[in-house]
Formats: structure tokens, sequence, C-alpha cells
């Protein structure tokens, strides 16, 4: 599928709630979702065999974008039973990202909450990766978080950054003070720190 219509058809989803602040849901653009997802093919980690597993999936967008590009088999982790929407060939787990049991998964693709509103609300969904049986984690976070590397390593992963961008952040909650705004953003590429 050409990236055009990838991203056309991730804008189509049903939207993301995006009313708990708590859970710091910012929803991730069709665009910038397809982009990712088109990085991911071109590195060879998403293949006609991988299971994919969404950390805090949202609406989806990732995971399903993954299944659109040719992924084996999706698993949605989603606490906000809000965001639940049927996408065929798509399972969801609805509950804490501690109930997933890591296993039967090769590629973990994740837009986790940052920690801006709750401190450490990233640490489940990174220690969650890192303890699972895949073998490459893909993490959007913000551009200004020094701990992610550290944390990776500590469970002998390596990572490195392949995209970079402005995360496009509508004005939703109470402490917001424009219309609109965006972030910048590092896209996480880990893999397995070799023996």
């Amino acid at each position: 599928m050409r990236l055009r219509h990838l991203a056309m058809t991730l804008s189509s989803l049903p939207p993301h709630p995006q009313t708990d602040v708590e859970l710091e849901q910012y929803a991730t653009e069709g665009d910038f979702a397809a982009r990712w997802i088109a990085e991911i093919v071109q590195l060879g980690d998403l293949e006609p065999q991988t299971r994919v597993v969404d950390l805090g999936a949202g609406n989806g967008i990732l995971g399903i974008g993954c299944f659109i590009a040719g992924a084996n088999s999706v698993l949605l982790v989603e606490k906000d039973e809000r965001c639940h929407h049927t996408f065929e060939g798509v399972e969801w787990l609805i509950g804490d990202v501690s109930e997933w049991k890591g296993n039967d998964v090769d590629l973990v693709i994740m837009n986790p909450p940052w920690g801006v509103q709750t401190n450490k609300a990233d640490r489940p969904f990174l220690d969650a990766a890192f303890c699972s049986d895949a073998g490459v984690v893909y993490l959007l976070h913000s551009a200004n978080a020094k701990h992610i590397e550290g944390i990776a390593k500590s469970y002998d992963w390596e990572g490195e950054i392949i995209l970079s961008g402005n995360f496009r952040i509508p004005a939703l909650y109470d402490h917001h003070n424009a219309s609109s705004g965006g972030t910048d953003v590092s896209i996480w590429r880990f893999v397995r720190s070799p023996k």
C-alpha cells in the first residue's frame, strides 16, 4: 500500500476519545503513523510472519497500520475501553499494560504516556516491552526525554533514533493555553544487545 493511502486509511479510523488527562491521551495522526510504519517496513522489521503488539494503543492506529502493512497478527493493549472498536483481523486486550504477558510477539510499537502529568507513567510500558519476547521495540517519545536509553540498557537493549519530527497536540485539556501546538518527538528503534 502506498504511503498516502495508508495515511488516509489510518486517518479514517474511529477517533481517539482523548478525554483523560491523567492517561496523557494524545492521538497519533494518520500521516505521522504512516511515515513511521513505512520506516519499519523499510528497515525489514515488518514482514508477513511478524506478530505485533501495540502498547497503550489508543484507537489502534499504530497496530492497525502494521496490520495493513502486512503483519501476521496484531494485539492492541489499551486501558481505556472507550477506545475499543472493531477492525477485522486485529485483537484487543482492554486492560492495564501489566495484564499483557509479553509472549507471542516479534515487534512492539508504542506511543505511551510520557510522564508529563504523572511522573514515570511511561515506565510500565517500557518495562513490559523490554521484558517481552519481542526482537524489536519501536517507541515514540518526547525528544527531550533523557532516561529512555538508560532503561533500555538496563534490560540489555540498544537503541537508535530513526525518525524525528513535530507531534501536533490539539488543545484538549485545561492546562493547554493555545488552540493547538506541537512538541518535538523522537522515534526510537531498540534491538537486543549482542551477547
